[in-house]
């Protein structure tokens, strides 16, 4: 099949297609892992997104059911230098070609990553569009739909999140928030013993002290996080009721609720070989993380706990008189280094 790939700002790239035929547009973000390009295409984080991936071979191992962190694919599109013929792998269960065909996902290989990638970190993350199909695409009209997208108000954390509660495992109780939650979060918790309940992003404090948890966990999620208030309340009016950890999306929102602010990053961090200093410990740990968005002023009563080694970011806070804290990586990796799975442990001790 055809495919073509165009950006916003009049950048088009033609290559080979294949997944799904179709049109789809978000923003073009690259992920710097050799591996996990299952995990990374159903973490609900990446919706709205179109997702490139740096290393140049891709889909050599196929998919399988095991490693996929949510029902679906979530990006809008896939990228890829070289996508592998084959599957080699004991539990592969399908080519990657045939899981992006299943979930409507349109895709293109053969083009030049290495620009892409230098192109984004140069003029930063923008609008695309791909398109893939069996006739030829006519990519001046691509880039003209392109001038009317602005998805800057887009709840899409109403959109991934679990529409009815979820329970999983059994122990002690943990309220875990979904606002685009990947699996290994839940897995996480039951491997420590938590009898975790997925709730819907728009529940309420009041319900979720209902359950009476022993500790509320805030999950990963997409979009900016200044948008869905419902969640910011949601914090507030349960600030200090039990143990809070928060990671990634749950991180920023937990800026928003208790008063400090979030910007955009220029093309985000993406990826599992990210350095994170953890200050009080004196430790650096590599970590997982996939955001676009930083916690830029920390709330009142916070105090600073871990900083990207690239750029200072701010990647970690805590508030002792609440009992909350915050990182923001993943923990539960997914792929990528085991380094803060002791942050899991450390939840639980709390509670």
């Amino acid at each position: 099949m055809k495919a073509v790939l165009a950006l916003k700002d009049g950048t088009v790239l033609f290559g080979t297609g294949f997944g799904a035929k179709g049109e789809r547009v978000g923003e073009l973000v690259f992920n710097t892992s050799m591996t996990g390009y299952q995990e990374a295409l159903t973490d609900p984080s990446y919706a709205g997104q179109i997702l490139l991936m740096t290393y140049p071979l891709i889909g050599n191992y196929g998919t399988n059911a095991r490693d996929r962190e949510s029902g679906r694919v979530h990006p809008s599109g896939f990228a890829v230098r070289q996508v592998s013929p084959d599957r080699e792998h004991r539990e592969a269960d399908n080519s990657l070609q045939a899981f992006l065909g299943q979930h409507g996902i349109p895709a293109i290989s053969g083009i030049d990553t290495r620009f892409l990638v230098r192109h984004i970190r140069d003029k930063g993350v923008m609008p695309a569009i791909i398109s893939v199909s069996d006739q030829e695409i006519n990519a001046k009209q691509l880039v003209e739909r392109l001038k009317g997208f602005d998805y800057s108000s887009v709840d899409f954390v109403s959109q991934v999140s679990t529409p009815e509660p979820v329970v999983y495992g059994k122990g002690r109780k943990v309220a875990l928030l979904d606002f685009g939650a990947k699996l290994g979060i839940a897995r996480e918790l039951v491997k420590r013993g938590c009898e975790v309940h997925m709730l819907p992003c728009h529940t309420s404090a009041d319900k979720i002290k209902e359950l009476e948890p022993e500790g509320i966990m805030l999950s990963n999620g997409p979009g900016d996080p200044s948008i869905p208030g419902y969640a910011h309340r949601t914090i507030r009016n349960l600030a200090g009721y039990c143990p809070m950890f928060g990671v990634c999306l749950g991180h920023q929102l937990i800026a928003h609720a208790m008063g400090g602010s979030t910007y955009k990053l220029k093309f985000g961090h993406r990826g599992s070989n990210h350095p994170v200093q953890d200050l009080q410990k004196g430790r650096v740990a590599i970590t997982t993380q996939n955001h676009g968005f930083a916690v830029k002023e920390l709330p009142k009563g916070f105090e600073l706990t871990h900083v990207n080694v690239n750029d200072g970011s701010i990647e970690g806070m805590r508030c002792r008189d609440k009992g909350i804290f915050s990182v923001q990586y993943h923990p539960e990796a997914s792929p990528g280094p085991h380094d803060s799975g002791q942050l899991f442990d450390e939840f639980v001790r709390m509670m």
